[in-house]
């Protein structure tokens, strides 16, 4: 076992990694998704998203955020952060790794994910680069790429979850004998990817070589994207991919790290300047309504209310 150390624009954050690798097969499916419950009151506004580093949080805080006026959940999407792409040196190939607690939350997602589902909260999960030489933009072949976007869709598949992030830090292209960053690699994930899971949300934290490699051989992947997000907390930055303003984050914060007014002002601008997202990092255990109404009042116009 051994430390990744998070430095996202640039906050430290652990990423704890464990030796067991992801086992399909015959395991039992933990189960499709719950139905959803009755939705909450209608909520006008961006998309709300929200980031936990499970390693030191419960996905369950995500559902304890609502409108002071209406009701409505507060965060449409929860990522689970993160699971990690590793590599084998012995097959030479990359493997989709579940440290000890996303594997928990996984396993338990009867009790971490299927409560957020039934309030009608999507959740994602996060896969990002492990210092081993894997990423998502240094596949040798088609079939590798192919390979890899089977071990996501099963995953969506088996545990009842509503999409993939793609987070492309912390690869380290290279290591272990890897390849560099080449161009075809992330176009032909994300296709393989998009075919597997046509109604399932794929997403880009906008960061790493793989964001710059979105075209190959006559075919842009832009489109296969519902979402992209600034990847620096406490900026503002548009997302260089050929998306929608209904579909991209300008705006980033790190709940309780990112200042209210801050906050505040970025939320003021998604909303002047036509955006359809607002992303957020870091929601831990305590309440946090302060920090979280900062920017519902202008997303929503409504505080955010905590219920334990």
């Amino acid at each position: 076992m051994f430390t990744l150390v998070r430095s996202r624009v640039r906050v430290a954050a652990l990423a704890l990694s464990a030796v067991a690798a992801l086992a399909f097969g015959t395991t039992a499916t933990t189960g499709a998704a719950a139905a959803p419950a009755p939705a909450p009151a209608a909520k006008q506004g961006p998309t709300s998203v929200a980031y936990v580093e499970v390693n030191n949080n419960s996905m369950r805080n995500v559902g304890k955020y609502t409108l002071a006026n209406g009701g409505g959940n507060v965060f449409d999407v929860a990522v689970i952060f993160a699971a990690n792409i590793n590599y084998d040196t012995s097959k030479k190939a990359a493997y989709l790794h579940f440290n000890e607690n996303v594997q928990r939350v996984l396993d338990n997602a009867v009790t971490e994910i299927r409560p957020l589902q039934q309030k009608g909260i999507k959740v994602v999960l996060s896969v990002l680069g492990n210092h081993q030489g894997a990423g998502f933009a240094n596949f040798p072949s088609q079939q590798a790429s192919s390979a890899f976007a089977k071990q996501l869709s099963d995953t969506v598949t088996k545990y009842g979850l509503d999409g993939i992030d793609f987070d492309d830090e912390y690869a380290e292209y290279g290591n272990n004998g890897t390849g560099q960053p080449n161009a075809s690699s992330f176009v032909h994930l994300v296709t393989a990817l998009r075919a597997n899971m046509p109604n399932k949300i794929i997403s880009l934290y906008n960061i790493g070589p793989a964001a710059s490699r979105l075209s190959y051989g006559g075919v842009n992947i832009s489109s296969k994207f519902d979402y992209a997000w600034n990847p620096y907390y406490g900026s503002w930055q548009v997302p260089g991919i050929a998306l929608p303003k209904s579909k991209l984050s300008p705006a980033a914060v790190e709940i309780g790290g990112t200042s209210q007014s801050t906050s505040a002002s970025l939320a003021r601008r998604t909303v002047s300047e036509g955006y359809g997202v607002y992303l957020t990092y870091n929601l831990d255990g305590t309440d946090r309504s302060a920090d979280v109404s900062a920017f519902t009042r202008d997303l929503y116009g409504s505080g955010a209310v905590y219920t334990p």
